[in-house]
């Protein structure tokens, strides 16, 4: 069988590095791999369809499926994880304490439907007390004012909705113009007196959730454009064999103390730690071990009227021939 050739594009992580080195190998494949920053890649692909898989947004995909074409087949890993109660910032004098205090207030989202807002509405709704229309939403670009959407977005009428193109995010909630930010990525304007966390101590917070819970948020998963994985039937089971062998080989190398693979001077200990509270498989892949996971995600879309349809996590996954894994 000649491999087929395949453009893959990343964002740069450990759990991607094996795949770029090589040390791992996807079977039946000769990839061409490319890593770009996540919201250039998640902007240029949900655009221009330019790789053949890709990392991909989860709750963007969950659109994908709602379309006529339904032009990507998800692979269950998830390169992307991240607790977001970490990453809910406020104005210093707002007043803002906890998260039922946003309700009426002006809260900044770079992006609506990114996976980041979307699981922090629904924590928020389910733990917290706060109807996830109870803020006024504020749309615009974290760093520098934007004019318009960078990739297609939809806007529930449900929700109050503003467009900003006056400022960036981070610029306003210094200046007291928005209350607070939804954001994947600290804004630049913290840590200043202007500009603080909602959430004093959110390892503290976000550990009381996964209790509650039992979800370690999944922020993306790996998508193939359809028709390919349809034309080589193999080829969704090689690519889930070779993202979770990297994911592996990623997490076992935390565990070698002999030469740190990152900068954090107590990072075996950062995983000890992680083990203790989260469990041995806290970045679990396939489908069984996501279960629920995914029915709480698909749960808030349709809460957020970002998607109708009432999927099950197989629906996803559909035709990828690893629905057992």
């Amino acid at each position: 069988m000649n491999a087929v050739p395949l453009r893959i594009g990343v964002s740069d992580s450990d759990r991607m590095r094996p795949l770029l080195d090589r040390q791992v190998t996807i079977a039946g494949v000769d990839p061409s791999i490319e890593v770009m920053g996540v919201q250039a890649l998640f902007n240029r692909q949900l655009t221009e369809h330019v790789f053949d898989c890709c990392e991909f947004p989860l709750t963007s995909y969950l659109r994908t499926l709602e379309s006529t074409a339904k032009p990507y087949l998800a692979i269950p890993v998830f390169p992307s994880r991240h607790f977001r109660l970490s990453c809910v910032f406020v104005h210093a004098r707002s007043g803002i304490t906890k998260p039922a205090d946003l309700a009426g207030k002006r809260v900044g989202v770079p992006v609506f439907d990114m996976a980041a807002a979307v699981w922090l509405r629904g924590i928020f709704a389910d733990y917290f007390d706060l109807d996830s229309t109870a803020p006024i939403y504020v749309s615009g670009g974290l760093e520098e004012a934007r004019r318009g959407d960078e990739h297609p977005q939809f806007y529930p009428s449900k929700f109050g909705i503003e467009h900003v193109s006056h400022g960036s995010l981070a610029e306003l909630l210094a200046a007291g113009e928005i209350d607070a930010l939804y954001t994947a990525r600290a804004p630049s304007t913290w840590p200043s007196p202007d500009v603080v966390r909602l959430f004093d101590d959110p390892v503290a917070a976000e550990l009381d959730y996964f209790k509650k819970s039992g979800i370690f948020p999944p922020m993306h998963l790996v998508a193939v454009k359809r028709p390919l994985a349809e034309r080589h039937p193999w080829l969704a089971k090689s690519l889930f064999d070779a993202f979770a062998a990297a994911q592996r080989l990623a997490q076992d190398r935390i565990a070698d103390s002999v030469a740190l693979s990152t900068m954090l001077p107590w990072l075996l200990e950062h995983l000890l730690f992680t083990e203790k509270h989260l469990g041995r498989d806290f970045w679990s892949i396939g489908l069984a071990a996501n279960r629920t996971m995914l029915e709480t995600i698909i749960r808030y879309m349709r809460e957020d009227e970002l998607i109708k349809t009432a999927f099950t996590p197989d629906d996803l996954f559909a035709g990828a021939d690893i629905l057992s894994t």
